[in-house]
């Protein structure tokens, strides 16, 4: 029978079989304390360990819980923030549990669901995860969530596309070898492209895990180099009240206004939650650039979930929308005065060296040039999760919908260069045995289908295309005493078909476009047919060793598995907001990586530290270097759009990651946090050895990172002002001279520091309500900068600069207001 009817037979099965309910079990009531104080801790997260059943404390601190039948030695774990999280032992004796949180650092009894099979404590994985807590993110004043995650994680970086795209790269990895989850559903939106960001709400995400290193086991091909998980706030049992949380920033470098809103309610059976968002941006600015043109936004959200609590389980029904108009920078300006101008012709008659000035009221408004980007974004989704034959079944459904629209016609404003609509149909099944001499199993099955269009517009980086990707895994875990081991197996195939395609010149317009049988006499096959299959294994074995309450180690060894994305395989034209010109190949081969971790994590009363080292081997690393003509040059077109092909070619990447962590008690309040990152990224091509600069490093590794400050924590004897944070903090970025200046693709960027600085003040304005301002200058001192990792350091049209600055800088200062309400 054909692949394509078999698996989703399978998969529908399997499905059925959740409806499937086993016999009641035990119902638990609590009240959590903080152990100093004795006074009720609020909103606490209570989870059933090793499985996905959990619940919010409310604000006395009282939960109720119910523990499935069957489960044996069921344990909770407690959480809050500022708090050392604390695991009870359930009895069947006892019904009723007082528990008491003592205010401590760390994250290690933090509970995580990324990349695991169950909820885990953080200390009992072997793999390398952090936790980005709801703290961290609400008292981050980043234009986007990934950049707040890069602020939080280690080993985390972003390549760049001004303030609002950024996309997550790991251990010096990114585009489609990191995948970004939301809620637990795979974000598919055209991530391949250089300026495709993350189509997700900034001010919906509550929590956030980080796997670093290869997580293709759980998740399949794309989490070769992890997983960055965005978690939103959802809803919970408020014992019918209704609840929500306002947020409002203001930033002045571009102007960034924000507003926010979520509303949450619900009762034992039944809970809900509502969101939504505005956000706009002016061009941000520097000190070398002015205003840089044409990088303001202007985004719009809109999300909503049901939940569904049963005897034995729960069902979430969700959905959100997401619409984005996004500027497109091309970095074009005068050679001798370096002012931006703007593109008014097309073609050959488009001369960049003689366009006119950017106006100041066009580098001043909110308005958006008529070239920018259109971004949409569509999800609906379930997530289930019921008790079956002793044991318990996760599974999920998703549709999503992803469209992109590029205008950069300034002679026709309205035509589109790039139109692209991709539909997903996401699936996952799980199925978590009843625990068998100590050892969990769980057996998986997750996958897609897609389906690409190019819809109306006159360029085409890629082709239509069909896609249908399934994998099945088994993964165990076992833990006695103070080991776990854990690891397993896994299979993935995916089918990628498309038809020819087939362009012509519209005689009109003077354009490009696509043109069907029978019209297709002297036009361009730009894209000829295929059908590929693609197909590899992964697995994974780790292990920790608790050897003290207080001191972990880790080590883990991981094959991690990639097919090609559609651009690396099929591309074949100009990506316009990216202004590259994209050339694929069709006899690559899948990724494999071979990854070794080792790590320790050390938590004391005042001190809190962890080391990871990793060595990560991949064979056929598919990378992208420019072409150039006979003389050297950068290979462009006549709007100055340069010419990149993918390669493919063995490569290894190694590096440390750190974080320090003291609190000392003799001063009450005060933190010192660092953060400290370095990777090597190596293609080992033979004819490279030894050619430094000349082919023998990778492109888009981060140079060194340091992340340091301190804060100090007050609290007033005032009746309003309950707490005020004060904090200072540096980014310290290493010089980057390990860069693939092969065919000009990068050049060396040099180190810079940045000084930011903060207060926090948390306002009673309420019995149980606290609200937040936050007060913070990023960038204090003006500094001018660049990333290795931003793209705009690249838009550059001379070989020779008056004031001897090539490219676009990063942002200059910015003073930021946050205020978040509780209700």
């Amino acid at each position: 029978m054909n692949a394509f009817l078999v698996y989703p037979l399978q998969v529908l099965m399997l499905l059925t079989l959740t409806l499937q309910l086993s016999a009641q079990g035990q119902t638990i009531i609590g009240t959590v304390k903080d152990g100093v104080t004795k006074q009720p801790v609020p909103g606490c997260s209570i989870s059933l360990l090793n499985t996905r059943t959990g619940t919010v404390g409310n604000n006395e601190g009282k939960f109720r819980i119910k523990i499935p039948a069957g489960l044996i030695s069921p344990r909770l774990v407690i959480t809050s923030l500022g708090y050392t999280g604390e695991t009870i032992q359930v009895l069947v004796e006892k019904t009723n549990y007082e528990i008491e949180l003592k205010p401590a650092l760390g994250a290690m009894n933090e509970v995580v669901v990324t990349g695991v099979s169950k909820a885990t404590l953080v200390r009992e994985n072997p793999v390398s995860v952090s936790v980005v807590s709801a703290r961290q993110i609400e008292q981050a004043t980043e234009s986007n969530i990934i950049d707040v995650f890069v602020k939080n994680v280690p080993g985390l970086n972003a390549v760049k596309t001004g303030p609002n795209i950024s996309k997550p790269f790991i251990r010096g990895l990114g585009y489609n070898r990191v995948l970004t989850l939301y809620d637990g559903i795979r974000q598919e939106g055209q991530q391949w492209g250089d300026e495709h960001g993350i189509e997700v709400d900034t001010y919906n995400i509550e929590k956030g895990e980080v796997i670093r290193g290869p997580a293709s086991l759980i998740y399949g091909s794309d989490a070769l180099a992890g997983v960055v998980s965005l978690l939103p706030a959802m809803p919970v049992n408020t014992e019918g009240k209704l609840k929500g949380k306002y947020f409002s920033e203001y930033q002045s470098n571009n102007g960034l206004i924000g507003n926010g809103l979520r509303l949450i309610s619900g009762s034992r059976k039944v809970s809900f939650a509502l969101r939504g968002s505005y956000r706009v941006a002016k061009n941000y600015k520097n000190s070398i650039d002015g205003s840089v043109y044409n990088t303001g936004f202007r985004e719009a959200n809109a999300s909503g979930s049901i939940k569904y609590t049963g005897d034995e389980g729960y069902s979430v029904l969700n959905f959100t929308v997401y619409n984005n108009r996004q500027g497109i920078p091309d970095g074009s300006r005068d050679s001798v005065t370096r002012k931006f101008t703007k593109q008014m012709y097309e073609g050959s008659a488009d001369d960049v060296t003689t366009r006119p000035f950017v106006t100041h009221h066009e580098q001043n408004s909110y308005h958006l040039s008529p070239l920018h980007q259109h971004l949409q974004h569509y999800r609906i989704y379930t997530n289930n999760h019921f008790r079956f034959l002793r044991g318990d079944v996760d599974f999920l459904l998703a549709l999503q919908q992803n469209v992109r629209i590029e205008f950069n016609h300034p002679s026709a404003p309205k035509q589109a260069g790039m139109y692209v609509r991709l539909n997903t149909f996401n699936y996952g099944f799980n199925y978590n045995a009843p625990t068998l001499f100590n050892t969990d199993f769980t057996f998986g099955l997750n996958g897609m289908y897609q389906g690409n269009k190019n819809k109306n517009a006159t360029d085409f980086p890629i082709p239509d295309y069909n896609l249908f990707d399934i994998g099945s895994y088994v993964h165990a875990k076992w833990k006695k005493d103070n080991w776990t081991v854990s690891g397993g197996f896994r299979y993935d195939r995916r089918v990628l078909r498309g038809n020819n395609f087939y362009t012509n010149t519209n005689s009109v317009t003077g354009f490009d476009r696509r043109v069907f049988l029978p019209d297709t006499v002297g036009a361009y096959l730009q894209f000829p047919s295929f059908t590929k299959i693609f197909s590899g294994s992964s697995m994974s074995l780790g292990v920790t060793y608790q050897l003290t309450e207080q001191f972990s180690l880790k080590a883990n060894v991981a094959r991690g598995y990639r097919s090609p994305s559609i651009t690396e395989f099929a591309s074949n034209g100009l990506d316009p907001g990216a202004h590259i010109i994209y050339l694929g190949n069709r006899d690559f081969v899948p990724e494999f990586s071979l990854q070794e971790d080792v790590g320790a994590e050390a938590h004391f009363k005042n001190f809190l530290a962890t080391a990871s080292i990793f060595n990560n081997n991949i064979q056929n690393y598919i990378y992208l270097t420019q072409v150039t003509d006979a003389s050297g040059n950068p290979l462009t077109d006549a709007q100055g759009n340069k010419t990149y092909q993918y390669q493919q070619s063995s490569a290894q990447l190694y590096g440390f990651e750190a974080t320090i962590n003291i609190q000392p008690s003799i001063l009450k309040g005060l933190s010192f946090d660092n953060a400290f990152s370095i990777t090597y990224g190596y293609n080992k091509q033979s004819n490279f050895k030894g050619k430094g600069v000349n082919g023998e490093y990778l492109p888009l590794i981060p140079p060194l990172k340091i992340i340091s400050s301190i804060s100090q924590i007050l609290k007033p004897k005032s009746k309003t002002i309950e707490a005020i944070n004060l904090k200072v903090e540096a980014e310290v970025s290493g010089s980057q001279n390990r860069f693939l200046a092969l065919n000009n693709s990068e050049t060396a960027t040099a180190g810079f520091a940045l000084l930011n600085i903060s207060v926090n003040t948390q306002i009673k304005y309420s019995e149980n309500q606290l609200l937040q301002l936050q007060f913070q200058i990023n960038n204090l001192f003006d500094k001018a900068y660049q990333s290795n990792l931003s793209r705009l350091k690249y838009f550059e049209y001379y070989t020779s600069s008056a004031n001897g600055k090539f490219g676009i800088f990063n942002m200059g200062r910015n003073i930021c207001l946050k205020l978040i309400m509780p209700f």
